[in-house]
């Protein structure tokens, strides 16, 4: 191969015969410019460690400010930094965005502590005893009801070794032997065995047969749905225990009185999915725990008896037995009923890997879906207002449009007051004066209708009440989170008895990586704080924002080149690990692995 290098020395950069032909001129306002000026500097090395906390996040938070390292106790100053004297004179935090969209590499730390919350609920640890691997536990998953015919892929029996790339032949979508057609004309039948990646997948077969309405309400009030749920199949439960003998536990309240409480309770950790028609639906792990009248918060086992059976049964009793109408809407006067699908599916969880649902299947299963959002309807945005609703809202265009413009149509303000020249006149005369009389109340005597003194002292005391909420109507909500369509809940939540915390996942993460290096680092001479036992100082930080994302395309392509490649390393470090361990002989596994 021919060298490239210069023949002679020459002082111009000027392309031809004998010079660096394959190395174009470095253009700084290009990512590869950028990120080429930016690794030449001296500081490169540094600029690397200082942002590994964010490499691999899309839009880092910059923030900028003072850090003083204070002696606890005593409060003396024991150092202090300025992001001034930092590379780029910031300080790079990721963004923790969940969404997989929005942020990969925050969206796979969200996913990874949901698989271990979850699964901790399941199997113990992390401060969860492990004998709640003891307790009963179901996968359940409670879907919306239908709101119209849907173009859909059934299969009735799998063949396929893997079901997110199943190949199977799929049923026709919607066979009818007589064809007809709906009340808007179009066939209401469909022949088509649809692939998975089908984009016709979710849509209605007619639009206008479709009711959108009563989908995005439905969305709007399935956490009550939920909440109402799991209450009656609490109440079921405290039945059971009731006709089988077993007697109520003394709870000692925070008032210091005594109450009885059922001895069985539930602890459920549920996500949200939306689905291709723009539903949401509900994964759910219900455990059940029993109840130590010394220590309510504590985990315990049920009482003797109860089962997965039991657990079953009053999950199944609720689903089919709850339900309720909304509120009065001008739209819908009677409301809309808000009440479970018929598909419903009830599997019990085992925590010793020898049924169909393991505790592991289940977590990775719905871990998957806290990272995700409305990506399988096709609609992604970010909060809809006045200016931009109309780029997504179309009363007559496709599935997500009209879904959208029915969240901004009933979540309209609804206690608007007519204007004076609209409303009819009263023609009965203004109320006078009465004859006098003597208020039993307070013995004034007045000859208004109501007493006034009474009246001030009841204005008094609702004034010293807190305040009412801002809007008295149910549906407001709806404008807000019309780009979810409709759906306003967390995406992942728990009972507070079920697992950890994220919060105690992130801090545990965040004191391992503090101490990650220290067991090979010798002390060294200087500032008497970089000497001083961590467990007694305290960092306090007087930070600001100062912006979001990288400073350049160029920073973002090597931060996030080194995480892709810290992840891959360690994705091949696991995958060799789980190698030797399968390589060796079953009883000699090593204690530390």
């Amino acid at each position: 191969m021919a060298s490239t290098l210069d023949l002679t020395p020459r002082a111009t950069t000027a392309r031809g015969v004998g010079s660096n032909a394959d190395v174009p001129p470095v253009i700084t306002y290009t990512a590869a410019g950028s990120a080429f000026a930016r690794a030449t500097r001296p500081d490169y090395f540094g600029w690397i460690e200082h942002v590994r906390a964010a490499s691999g996040c899309t839009r880092p938070i910059r923030l900028a400010g003072q850090l003083l390292t204070v002696e606890q106790g005593t409060g003396r100053v024991l150092d202090q930094r300025h992001t001034d004297g930092m590379p780029d004179a910031v300080i790079y935090t990721a963004c923790g965005n969940r969404r997989a969209t929005v942020c990969p590499s925050c969206a796979h730390t969200y996913q990874r502590d949901a698989f271990q919350l979850l699964r901790a609920g399941l199997v113990g640890g992390k401060g969860v005893p492990e004998s709640v691997a003891a307790h009963p536990a179901v996968f359940a998953t409670f879907t919306a009801p239908s709101f119209g015919t849907v173009h859909a892929r059934v299969v009735r029996q799998h063949t396929c070794g893997n079901r997110r790339r199943c190949d199977c032949r799929a049923e026709p979508c919607h066979a009818r032997r007589n064809v007809g057609l709906c009340p808007h004309g179009r066939p209401a039948v469909c022949w088509a065995r649809h692939e998975a990646g089908d984009a016709v997948l979710g849509h209605p077969l007619c639009l206008d047969c479709y009711d959108h309405d009563h989908q995005v309400v439905w969305n709007i009030f399935s956490g009550e749905l939920w909440h109402r749920t799991k209450q009656a199949a609490e109440r079921w439960l405290a039945k059971l225990a009731r006709r089988r003998g077993i007697p109520k536990v003394e709870v000692l309240t925070a008032s210091g009185k005594t109450r009885k409480v059922s001895p069985v309770r539930l602890s459920p950790g549920k996500v949200a999915e939306l689905q291709a028609r723009g539903a949401v639906h509900f994964h759910a792990i219900a455990r059940l725990d029993g109840i130590d009248g010394s220590d309510p918060d504590k985990v315990v086992p049920p009482p003797a008896g109860f089962t997965v059976a039991d657990l079953i049964d009053a999950l199944r009793h609720a689903a089919t037995q709850i339900g309720f109408h909304t509120p009065p809407h001008p739209d819908r006067p009677d409301g809309w009923l808000i009440a479970w699908g018929d598909q419903v599916d009830l599997e019990p969880i085992a925590t010793d890997g020898t049924g169909e649902v393991t505790d592991g299947m289940v977590a990775g299963y719905l871990a998957k879906y806290a990272t995700k959002s409305t990506e399988a309807t096709g609609h992604t945005s970010t909060r809809l207002d006045a200016n931009s609703i109309g780029d997504y809202a179309d009363p007559d265009g496709d599935h997500t449009a009209r879904l959208i413009d029915a969240c901004w149509r009933i979540g309209r303000p609804t206690g608007t007051p007519v204007p004076l020249s609209e409303r009819p006149r009263d023609p009965r005369p203004a109320p006078g004066f009465v004859d006098r009389w003597q208020c039993p109340d307070c013995g004034t005597h007045t000859r208004y209708p109501a007493c006034p003194t009474c009246i001030a002292h009841r204005q008094a005391a609702l004034d010293t009440q807190p305040a009412k909420p801002a809007t008295s109507n149910p549906y407001a909500r709806l404008r807000r989170w019309a780009h979810m369509l409709g759906y306003g809940g967390h995406f992942l939540t728990k009972g507070r008895r079920y697992s950890v915390t994220f919060q105690l996942l992130r801090d545990t993460r965040i004191a391992y990586r503090r101490h990650e290096g220290q067991a090979q680092e010798q002390p060294t001479a200087g500032h008497p704080a970089g000497q001083v036992d961590e467990d007694t100082t305290l960092i306090v930080g007087t930070l600001t924002f100062a912006g979001v994302g990288w400073h350049t395309t160029g920073d973002a392509l090597l931060a996030n080149t080194a995480a892709a490649m810290a992840r891959e390393r360690r994705t091949i470090g696991r995958e060799e690990l789980a190698h030797e361990l399968s390589a060796i002989p079953a009883g000699k596994v090593p204690a530390a692995a």
